[in-house]
């Protein structure tokens, strides 16, 4: 199931600031604004890669969430009441 890509109204606020000072420096770098096309460019690249750091982050945390979930917990003690159901069994 592919991810939808991401847009700057999903990102942070530091993301958003990072990819502007990345277009800051790609416009001073050149001398002169940008063009549409180089503009796209450095967002589509920019996005691409947030996208697979935060890939990368789900990664781990669904193998962490299956480790635990396969796991037993052996500190809890078997507990009737639990089990039991309160007004008897109908």
């Amino acid at each position: 199931m592919p991810i939808p890509k991401l847009t700057q109204q999903d990102m942070t606020e530091s993301e958003q600031r990072q990819l502007k000072t990345l277009l800051d420096k790609a416009r001073i770098a050149q001398g002169r604004p940008l063009t549409n096309s180089e503009t796209n460019h450095i967002k589509d690249d920019y996005i691409d890669k947030l996208m697979a750091e935060r890939e990368t982050i789900a990664k781990k945390a669904r193998a962490e969430h299956k480790k635990k979930k396969l796991k037993p917990d052996i500190s809890a003690t078997y507990e009737w009441t639990s089990n039991m159901h309160t007004r008897g069994r109908r």
